[in-house]
């Protein structure tokens, strides 16, 4: 069988090793192969610009890296802890949350006013939450309805804009917090009243002991990920080459297509043959976002976090979060000095389309000085921009790709996959992609 498949980031390349039977096509519009993920050469080793780890508590995620060969070089990181900057202060990254969500005001002390942890402990005892089983709504909207806002803009916001380069206001709850949107339909189906924080107390109750980090990365960076699956693939690559439309010359070509590329680039290569699915992927927003890759010969006064996520409401800092590599990982830390990423971008901000890199590392550098108190100057510097990255995983998202889907079934001989479709994360990537190369042979 004769596949083609567009774009070359993890997705594609994921898709194109599953289907190494096959003769196997890939066409990338960018100069290089990777996608999001990016690693570029610092002086003293490989750094990664785009992400820089992946949930390890997804073991078919490591057990496909393994599979590979990759097995001996998945390295884990320290014991250090991040924090989160909030009214002009560090705090410790409460640990008694989901994804930053307190059951009572205990678990956000400090990050909180008094108004506020008053408001969330007497939540509980408020009218039940309007849910219906299968919906989603907007979590920042929920949660300053039934928390306030100080929750939203400290701890919420501030993490999920590292994951999904968007604030709480911009994300659906079932489409980012699955496990709390199901949470909320099993007590609806109980016919208990439902709170946020009953949902949140029932699911820490399940929660357990932690097995084993959180997160994992590579002692080469991802490069090493996405040069072994183009190897392996043995899939014929072809950089610098922009498919502009699935021509009918292309799908006489190839028996089967998938497109691993944005849904607006998705939806570009769509318009023809398949155009209500086209429209649909045309309302799928997107957020840019941008790293700042710095390197300090000199590490004293630098704190020893693994990371510094900003409040949402802080006035005069740009930068989102700090990212102490080299405190985070110890393979990194071994090369001496410290690698900092300051990580710019939500949706909806518009720092990206009017700051040069210049001014980004200005940035970068006054905010670390602001937040932390460090002022050292850097021996190497690296800029990444990523316009577009990622999907905006708003309240209507889920259901938009459902759409997309149905309407692509009439289409067998055009998959999909990729962020947009599968989830952010280089597990849930890889996961889609696997399945859609499968789905795709039929």
């Amino acid at each position: 069988m004769k596949i083609a498949i567009i774009g070359a980031g993890l997705a594609g390349l994921t898709a194109a090793y599953e289907l190494r039977d096959h003769e196997v096509d890939v066409f990338e519009a960018d100069d290089r192969i990777g996608g999001k993920l990016r690693t570029v050469a610092f002086n003293d080793g490989p750094v990664d610009m785009g992400a820089e780890a992946y949930l390890a508590v997804r073991t078919d995620a490591t057990d496909f890296f393994e599979s590979l060969g990759l097995g001996d070089h998945v390295v884990y990181p320290s014991d250090a802890r991040p924090a989160i900057y909030a009214g002009g202060e560090l705090h410790a990254m409460p640990t008694e949350t989901v994804m930053g969500i307190p059951a009572t005001s205990d678990a956000v002390e400090g990050l909180i006013s008094t108004e506020e942890a008053v408001h969330i402990d007497a939540e509980r005892n408020r009218e039940s939450l309007d849910w219906q089983v299968g919906e989603d709504r907007c979590l920042g909207i929920m949660l300053r309805q039934r928390y306030g806002d100080g929750i939203v803009d400290h701890v919420v916001s501030a993490l999920l804009g590292g994951v999904y380069s968007s604030g709480a206001d911009a994300l659906g709850v079932r489409a980012t917090i699955p496990q709390l949107a199901a949470m909320f339909d099993e007590m609806a189906e109980a016919g208990e009243k439902i709170t946020v924080s009953g949902a949140v107390e029932k699911l820490l109750a399940r929660r357990g002991p932690r097995k084993g980090p959180v997160f994992a990365t590579f002692s080469g960076g991802y490069a090493e990920l996405y040069e072994t699956l183009a190897e392996k693939s043995g899939a014929s690559i072809h950089i610098d080459s922009f498919i502009s439309e699935l021509t009918p010359q292309m799908l006489e070509k190839y028996d089967r297509i998938l497109l691993a590329t944005p849904a607006p680039t998705t939806a570009i290569l769509l318009r023809t043959i398949a155009p209500e699915a086209s429209a649909e992927l045309k309302k799928v927003e997107l957020a840019s976002s941008a790293v700042v890759g710095l390197k300090f010969d000199n590490t004293e006064g630098l704190p020893d976090n693994s990371g510094i996520l900003v409040a949402t409401d802080e006035p005069d800092v740009q930068v989102k979060a700090f990212t102490f590599s080299s405190n985070k990982w110890p393979h990194l830390r071994e090369r001496g000095g410290a690698l900092v990423r300051a990580s710019f971008g939500r949706f909806g901000e518009n720092i990206l389309l009017n700051t040069t890199e210049a001014d980004l590392v200005d940035r970068a550098l006054e905010d670390l000085t602001r937040v932390t108190g460090y002022r050292g100057e850097p021996s190497e510097i690296f800029v990444q921009h990523w316009y577009g990255g990622l999907p905006r995983y708003d309240h209507d998202h889920l259901a938009r790709v459902a759409t997309v889907r149905s309407l692509l079934s009439d289409v067998p001989q055009i998959g999909v996959a990729g962020a947009w479709a599968d989830g952010v994360g280089v597990p849930n990537v890889i996961a889609g992609a696997r399945k859609a190369a499968r789905e795709l042979l039929g």
